[in-house]
């Protein structure tokens, strides 16, 4: 894999952009799935997790698989998932593959915030496979590929179409601190 990444110079994307869309993705499909959930604190119904798994693969798989690579996260971010090799968007089994390794981690992630504080080892066991999949990617400085990109043999590349929703927080904040000198 890095032997195809080093001979096409694809634009890396820095990590905290990676995050950011992750991150945007990942609070879209817990607010789809979070109407499903139960009055009892400390447990997360089956409902919501089957919700979570379908909200999951329809805006990480399908979306991505019609929408050039991008997910919502990543549309907002201006970035797209792509195949080194073929230098174009993955297929559905590969897309299905990466975000099915993403998908599991995300949902045991979301299961411990649900969960809270009121159980701290529990939430740290069930964040725990998300941090490691995204630790790979920072362990990685030259490809910056997480585990789920290295399995799918996929990787995220930086591209003009998209929301560029960064760089206007940049602006707004920059007009913010002026206008307060």
């Amino acid at each position: 894999m890095p032997n195809e990444l080093a001979t096409s110079r694809l634009p890396k994307v820095p990590i905290e952009r990676r995050c950011a869309a992750y991150a945007i993705d990942f609070v879209a499909v817990w607010l789809i799935s979070l109407p499903f959930s139960g009055n009892t604190p400390g447990l997360v119904p089956i409902a919501q997790i089957v919700v979570f798994i379908v909200a999951w693969l329809g805006l990480r798989v399908l979306l991505p698989a019609k929408n050039k690579g991008q997910s919502l996260g990543r549309w907002a971010m201006d970035m797209k998932v792509l195949d080194p090799k073929f230098r174009k968007t993955p297929g559905l089994f590969e897309l299905t593959k990466r975000e099915g390794i993403l998908g599991l981690a995300s949902l045991l992630a979301m299961i411990g915030l649900s969960i809270g504080v009121t159980n701290g080892l529990s939430l740290l066991l069930l964040v725990t496979p998300l941090a490691v999949d995204f630790g790979v990617a920072v362990a990685d400085a030259e490809w910056q590929q997480a585990f789920h990109d290295r399995v799918a043999r996929t990787c995220i590349v930086q591209t003009r179409r998209g929301f560029s929703l960064d760089i206007r927080l940049k602006k707004i904040f920059a007009k913010v601190t002026n206008r307060m000198k």
